[in-house]
């Protein structure tokens, strides 16, 4: 192939133009929901970031427990974060909303599923899931994790990927209802530290708790000896999430 023939290849096809224009213009569309995200998150500490299924519904013990368990954080003092939508967070805003700390929502646009819930003192919209994740992260105080879908348990792998590889601040990470949790944890416990991907001490990352309360105390436990403020060091390290 000559020189020629190879330039001729490499050279954008037509109608590929328009493409690549409105793929760069979105880098103004993501820049907007992390300069918002930021702006109304920053003062928001310390908070807490709730997630579950979508699918849960109101009249389900899962839905119950993560209510009481978000007015407990909210009237600790806690913001309570969830993604915005129906299920168990609703229920976790419905809770930090008749709580005495704000209830925030960090709703996506979803084909389906996805609607605002109306218990939310912040609401903010994300077409971006990426841009969403990060504003999950990187006010958290604590993760409270219930009985969920893929989209709870990629929430879950992000915080531990995170934490693992030392990229955020160690945070509690919190399953609740163990027995729903308890098959995910004997295949990490099994498999997983068995054929060597994870640590044997990376299970020490995750907390189980069953009652509302113990959540609490949990997240209180802590940090017993240290402020929920991240220190220098770790403020250095979120600046680079």
């Amino acid at each position: 192939m000559s020189i020629q023939q190879k330039d001729r290849r490499s050279r954008p096809r037509p109608g590929k133009e328009p493409q690549l224009t409105r793929e760069s213009w979105r880098v103004f569309q993501i820049m907007a929901e992390f300069v918002e995200g930021f702006e109304q998150l920053a003062q928001i500490r310390p908070s807490i970031s709730f997630f579950g299924s979508a699918r849960t519904p109101r009249d389900h013990p899962h839905y119950g427990l993560a209510e009481e368990i978000a007015r407990l954080c909210s009237d600790s003092g806690f913001s309570v974060v969830s993604g915005g939508g129906p299920g168990i967070m609703e229920a976790a805003n419905k809770g930090a909303y008749e709580g005495k700390s704000p209830s925030i929502g960090l709703n996506i646009q979803l084909p389906k599923e996805q609607s605002g819930n109306p218990y939310q003192d912040i609401s903010l919209q994300f077409r971006h899931f990426f841009s969403r994740k990060v504003m999950f992260v990187k006010y958290a105080s604590a993760y409270v994790v219930l009985p969920g879908g893929f989209g709870t348990l990629d929430e879950l792998a992000e915080i531990l990927t995170l934490v693992q590889t030392g990229k955020t601040r160690e945070i509690p990470i919190i399953l609740v209802d163990g027995q729903f949790w308890s098959g995910l944890l004997d295949w990490f416990r099994h498999s997983l530290c068995e054929a060597g991907t994870i640590d044997p001490e990376d299970l020490d990352l995750l907390q189980v708790c069953n009652e509302p309360q113990e959540v609490v105390d949990a997240i209180f436990s802590h940090y017993e000896h240290r402020g929920f403020e991240p220190s220098a060091a770790e403020q250095e390290m979120l600046l680079e999430l």
